[in-house]
């Protein structure tokens, strides 16, 4: 990964997620070509005018865990232009993950404990946290986590600081989403309470764009890049997914103006017009 010159003032951060990469070219679920948008994904990135100083993927990076899929995503991630960071998902597996991403050095180096990591290296600083339950779909932060985390923010309070975590901490109100929610999220919320310089809490697993308020800070939920969860609000909602537009997130940081984050859309779509001709806006 190309190294980055950290700005004092300005800083460029993309965020994917839920990538559900497959082996042999199989589609996801029978429908979805996820490699092909990955690929789209990566490409509109590389293009992006300003092009991002770093890429998050927040979890569901591969579909089933296994190592020929890690073995087809390494390659179409090293096709990015700019540093890329990882942290897992529910259909991740920690052991596969770290054999294929070993240079990764942020990274734990032992697949019996969670993926946590720090990088204190660009002027917005990043805490990756594993939220996985292996075996479940649902996440969680263990007590040796978030004492750990406290720590973390404790060394640096006066840093702008974002925490990427595959599971939003929140309920939704999507129900087949919701039905193994995130077991501890109280005791993350008041854990984040004391923490003021925690800007975002950049999370994937529901496919769609969403946030919420938690504890003083914003908690933004990623699309999907290839599929979205249906938006379908009633309680007995079935599992479904729909191939709405895919997109991403665009976090910019600046030292005066703080943190905007903005939703993208991947793929061409017709424009851009003007607003004004010579004559002045357009009748």
């Amino acid at each position: 990964m190309p190294d980055v010159i950290p700005n004092a003032s300005t800083f460029l951060i993309a965020q994917i997620s839920d990538l559900h990469l497959k082996a042999g070219g199989k589609p996801s679920y029978g429908v979805v070509d996820t490699l092909a948008a990955l690929r789209r994904a990566v490409e509109h990135l590389n293009a992006s005018q300003p092009r991002p100083d770093i890429v998050l993927i927040s979890g569901d990076l591969v579909d089933f865990g296994h190592p020929d899929e890690y073995a087809v995503l390494r390659p179409e991630l090293q096709r990015l232009a700019m540093p890329y960071y990882l942290v897992p998902g529910n259909h991740d597996d920690r052991g596969h993950l770290l054999a294929a991403f070993a240079d990764h050095a942020y990274l734990s180096p032992s697949p019996e404990a969670p993926l946590d990591w720090v990088i204190d290296s660009h002027p917005v600083r990043l805490i990756g946290l594993d939220t996985t339950i292996p075996g479940s779909h649902g996440g969680q932060l263990q007590d040796s986590q978030l004492r750990w985390l406290d720590a973390q923010l404790a060394l640096r309070p006066q840093v702008p600081t974002v925490l990427i975590l595959h599971h939003p901490p929140f309920i939704s109100g999507i129900g087949h989403m919701d039905r193994e929610p995130f077991r501890n999220a109280a005791a993350l919320e008041w854990l984040i309470g004391g923490h003021p310089q925690v800007e975002r809490l950049l999370c994937g697993h529901l496919h769609r764009a969403i946030q919420r308020r938690f504890a003083g800070s914003l908690s933004c939920v990623c699309p999907g890049v290839s599929h979205q969860i249906v938006l379908d609000l009633q309680p007995g909602a079935p599992a479904h997914f729909n191939l709405e537009p895919p997109g991403y997130l665009l976090h910019h940081w600046h030292a005066e103006h703080g943190l905007v984050t903005h939703t993208g859309v991947l793929g061409e779509y017709p424009g851009p017009y003007p607003f004004y001709d010579g004559n002045g806006l357009i009748d």
